[in-house]
């Protein structure tokens, strides 16, 4: 194991969560992540867990608490070639996911995952479940319906198995819950045949996408999501897009055409390009991606995307030099016939507040009906933004006023927000999207009335509602 004593560490997207924690430990094995936790508790002290640390509203750090890193739990334990279910160490990444599913399959790849979060790889399956997370699939709920079992260390030391039959509620605290209900040591999960699809690619008008979205859905189009146009002066900002769906296909994609796919370099062009004119960048997104129309990919691999850690040095170039400057993601939620009104409501804010809007996707997501604090309660249209977020009093202000704005007009039309991203959400809004907010802090101290498990996500939640 390895042990970093009185460390600063930090979310790798947004910087905005600077936390100094007690010790960061790194385990090698899952049975020495239960014997360290279960020796910390009985001393009395409290540890936050992170994976991939791509979140951005401090639900993996804890100040002056021991963090325990889980990166390293990343091996496939069982795999079942007949029902498909394949069970990982917590701290699986996806691409080792998919590299070892096809490694445990050979020649004859048959299943593959479902869905993953898209945007970024190296995010863990632990913290996926904790955040109970979404892909860009057409007829998907959140990545709940993809879990068939987790192991889980609970605060008293004992390690759990949970489901939706055996210790039903702590399965449904866990998926979703930030890591407050139990340290993830195994994830089971539920794959997908592994099949190849062709992109179909149109630029068109929201209003015309969404009617489009809804026959290739009905066509049997499996992904698909919607890029919107980001430059703010221009009539087409937050109106059109690319919409990009994938259907079954009877071709099998090339084994090597780096073509198909933006790469690391072609997303630091394009980034690059965005930072000093949003226009253009959109239309050579677009160009890309009509270029690509008809073409053939595998669904598991098809999820995997190129991944800038930093976008500092774009913001840089667009602003002068500013040092401190980053992106912040934020996510709201609309019934699809309420898009429309609510995308006319979110250009009026983020105009008004003056935050650049650096890119965004429109996606769909259906209920969840395990989870214990589900944040898709109905049929959604997923609005994401990342706003160009300044790290000073007056950066963090605007976006902070900004994301309150699309936050009150997603629930004006019964919507709601992702709490993963930030912490700038007013109690009001929480109750309004969360109804079950206030239970599940109640749940959290009857499990754990001492906070063996915390973080700073956690103190702050616990603070604002009193």
């Amino acid at each position: 194991m390895t042990v970093d004593r009185a460390t600063e560490v930090n979310d790798v997207h947004s910087r905005l969560n600077a936390t100094r924690v007690a010790e960061v430990l790194c385990p090698a094995s899952v049975d020495e992540l239960i014997d360290r936790v279960r020796a910390f508790h009985l001393a009395g002290r409290s540890v936050c867990v992170s994976g991939g640390r791509h979140a951005m509203g401090g639900q993996q750090f804890a100040a002056g608490e021991v963090l325990v890193d889980v990166r390293g739990l990343d091996r496939l334990v069982a795999f079942d070639a007949e029902v498909g279910h394949a069970t990982f160490e917590a701290g699986a990444q996806w691409p080792g996911v998919i590299r070892q599913l096809h490694d445990a399959q050979g020649s004859g790849i048959r299943w593959g995952i479902r869905q993953k979060q898209t945007g970024a790889d190296d995010l863990t399956l632990a913290g996926a479940v904790s955040a109970n997370v979404h892909g860009r699939g057409l007829m998907m709920g959140p990545i709940v319906d993809d879990i068939e079992a987790l192991e889980v260390l609970d605060v008293d030391g004992e390690v759990m198995r949970c489901s939706r039959d055996e210790n039903a509620e702590r399965f449904a605290l866990v998926i979703g819950g930030y890591g407050l209900f139990g340290v993830i040591l195994t994830v089971t999960l539920r794959l997908g045949p592994r099949r190849a699809l062709r992109r179909r690619v149109d630029v068109l008008d929201i209003d015309e996408a969404i009617p489009a979205v809804r026959r290739r859905a009905a066509d049997g189009c499996v992904y698909g999501d919607f890029q919107y146009a980001i430059a703010p002066d221009d009539a087409d900002f937050l109106r059109r897009g690319v919409c990009a769906c994938y259907a079954p296909s009877d071709t099998a994609p090339p084994e090597d055409d780096p073509s198909r796919k933006l790469t690391r370099e072609d997303w630091a062009r394009l980034m690059s390009l965005a930072a000093r004119d949003k226009r253009a960048a959109f239309d050579a997104y677009a160009m890309h991606y009509l270029s690509t129309h008809g073409r053939c990919y595998w669904s598991d691999e098809m999820q995997l995307s190129a991944y800038l850690p930093s976008y500092d040095a774009f913001l840089q170039g667009a602003t002068g030099g500013v040092t401190d400057e980053t992106l912040m993601i934020g996510e709201q939620y609309v019934p699809p016939d309420d898009l429309l009104d609510f995308l006319e409501e979110a250009r009026g804010v983020l105009r008004r507040t003056g935050v650049a809007d650096f890119y965004g996707t429109i996606r769909t997501i259906l209920p969840d009906t395990i989870s214990f604090l589900p944040w898709a309660k109905s049929h959604y249209a997923c609005v994401i933004f990342n706003l160009q977020t300044r790290h000073d009093a007056a950066g963090v202000a605007r976006s902070s006023d900004a994301f309150r704005g699309l936050n009150d007009a997603a629930l004006r039309r019964g919507g709601s927000f992702f709490l993963t991203y930030h912490r700038w959400s007013t109690r009001e809004q929480i109750e309004l999207a969360y109804p079950r907010f206030e239970a599940f802090l109640e749940r959290k101290s009857a499990i754990d009335p001492d906070a063996r498990l915390t973080s700073d996500w956690y103190r702050h939640h616990l603070a604002l509602f009193g």
